[in-house]
């Protein structure tokens, strides 16, 4: 055998060894790898968290000012822009009710929906007048990752309550 081709064989030997090595590291690795992967998407995540709750505190605002919701994002006021890497923001409105959504552009992330609901006051205070209306809110986050827009909050039995497959974050 030559000179070559021992220093091949050689560093073939080595190389085999160094990803056998590298390879034990990975899996003795695995779960603070996939622990650093969940706390990743969680950050991204947190930004449709953030965006969504302040597109419904927007439409509070904006329904205690003008009896009436936003219609878009861009009516609501606040600077949010309506896409951005990991999500596409948007509002559906009705006299009664606005839904405002964080869609999730990328797989592995969950997306987010908003509901505002215009309720008789009395249902929140006893003491108010039978004539007086108020609003209520819910922020809820998909089960699953997913790039599909989740359902929308409903209201029954005097409380909002988050769509099928999703869970609320915060009321």
């Amino acid at each position: 055998m030559t000179r070559k081709q021992k220093l091949i064989r050689n560093l073939i030997n080595g190389g085999c060894k160094i990803l056998l090595i590298c390879m034990f590291i990975a899996l003795i690795d695995l779960p603070s790898t996939l622990s650093y992967l969940s706390q990743r998407n969680q950050a991204k995540e947190s930004e449709a968290k953030m965006y969504v709750g302040s597109m419904n505190r927007a439409q509070q605002a904006l329904f205690i000012e003008k009896s009436a919701f936003a219609t878009s994002v861009n009516a609501l006021g606040i600077g949010i822009k309506t896409e951005t890497t990991n999500y596409k923001y948007s509002v559906r409105a009705t006299k009664q009710t606005a839904f405002n959504y964080g869609v999730s552009q990328q797989k592995d992330l969950k997306s987010y929906v908003g509901g505002v609901i215009v309720i008789p006051a009395i249902k929140v205070d006893s003491n108010s007048s039978k004539n007086k209306i108020t609003t209520t809110f819910i922020l809820c986050r998909a089960d699953s990752p997913g790039t599909i827009q989740p359902p929308a909050p409903t209201y029954e039995n005097g409380q909002m309550l988050c769509g099928k497959s999703t869970t609320q974050v915060t009321k």
